[in-house]
């Protein structure tokens, strides 16, 4: 296997059957799982399996994990992904804050890098701190705690000096709206001065890394459909600094055509509302960030729980996962709040839709930008080269 630091050339992983079995094993973990239910779970012929999992040990993605006793003949081989095999880094670049983490193929954060950001300074300095945020949870380091004035660095990792792990790529996730397939910003809600702006490829020319672009509630979804058991349609509503969607439709992350669905917070409730920084009326981020500066979280719960109950009703959803930093700091409020509007609205006929907090704060936008980059090895909708 190669394990260039400038990136990981994955031949096995251009195969499609490849990627049903890689996925498998991922999901099998520690445990692993043998080639006859592989061949059972994909439909593919045990002759078929057999050599893709040849080709995978040999590329030094899979190993033995022991042997499982059969219901006849000789012990069965058992076989797991080898999650070192491959990393990624996440990148959250919020309007205030930096999140980095390094993930492995298996999904396991190996290191974590914090810091401040402010999204309004030049373009030169916003490239530079990310790109050093990449080379931080690449290359490991000490653990410092976050200082209270904000100026201080948070990394926490397996160890130093493991700067030739092999990285496959960076996964960045900023606030929209953007085109994910040019990997360009654009009038991003306060910050115009980045629309047009080739975020992709100034990145990859800093790090010499291939760099996937997409908003951060996409990033947040597409992780935790990932991780998600019985899957189902399900919208993950991320407060923070701003207030965006991510979609999960059909199994699958859902962008629209221009990259431009799950633009949550700019749906309109009060017409003659405050005016929002998107330069229209009475939105549902203008609301909801008003009642949190007030320190209100009652209310920006049910002004939330409002937008919730719209986009239920119109695209009848399985669930609704809170996340963001806003939510983290007050789940049991926010859960409550929201699903007592969605109640309300299941009482006078609508469905009865499940309320949960993802956790985590921002970091699950970063984990999910990590997979921006892994998805498509497993042959999973969303990722990098998916509508």
């Amino acid at each position: 296997m190669n394990r260039s630091n400038s990136g990981v050339n994955l031949p096995a992983l251009r195969s499609h059957n490849a990627a049903l079995v890689l996925d498998l094993l991922r999901v099998a973990g520690a445990r692993g799982i043998s080639r006859l239910e592989l061949a059972e779970r994909t439909g593919l012929t045990p002759q078929a399996v057999s050599k893709i999992t040849a080709r995978l040990r040999t590329e030094g993605l899979v190993a033995g994990a022991g042997h499982r006793a059969s219901t006849g003949g000789k012990p069965r081989t058992v076989l797991r992904l080898v999650p070192d095999a491959g990393y990624a880094v996440g990148l959250h670049l919020d309007r205030d804050g930096l999140t980095a983490v390094l993930v492995d193929l298996s999904g396991a954060v190996a290191g974590t890098r914090i810091a401040p950001l402010d999204l309004g300074a030049p373009a030169d300095e916003v490239l530079a701190a990310a790109a050093d945020a990449v080379t931080a949870v690449r290359n490991g380091g000490a653990v410092a705690a976050v200082g209270e004035g904000g100026g201080a660095l948070a990394v926490r990792n397996g160890g130093a000096g493991q700067g030739d792990r092999p990285v496959l790529g960076v996964g960045v996730a900023v606030p929209g709206p953007l085109d994910h397939r040019g990997g360009v910003l654009h009038r991003v809600t306060g910050f115009p001065q980045w629309d047009g702006y080739p975020l992709r490829d100034a990145l990859a020319v800093r790090t010499g890394l291939p760099v996937v672009v997409d908003k951060d509630t996409n990033a947040a979804a597409l992780g935790l459909a990932l991780r998600a058991e019985g899957g189902g349609d399900f919208a993950y509503l991320h407060l923070g600094t701003g207030l965006g969607a991510g979609l999960v439709l059909g199994g699958a992350l859902h962008r629209g055509a221009r990259t431009g669905a799950g633009e949550f917070g700019h749906q309109t409730v009060q017409l003659d509302g405050p005016v929002c920084g998107c330069g229209g009326r009475g939105c549902i981020e203008a609301l909801c960030l008003a009642a949190v500066a007030r320190g209100d979280a009652a209310e920006a719960a049910r002004v939330l729980g409002t937008g919730a109950a719209n986009l239920v009703g119109l695209l009848d959803i399985d669930r609704v996962v809170l996340g963001g930093r806003t939510v983290a700091a007050n789940p049991d409020t926010y859960v409550r709040g929201v699903r007592a509007v969605l109640d309300e609205r299941a009482g006078r006929g609508g469905a009865d839709v499940p309320v949960a907090a993802a956790g985590g704060g921002d970091r699950p936008v970063a984990e999910g930008a990590a997979q921006l980059v892994l998805a498509p090895l497993f042959g999973r909708a969303g990722g990098a080269g998916e509508v």
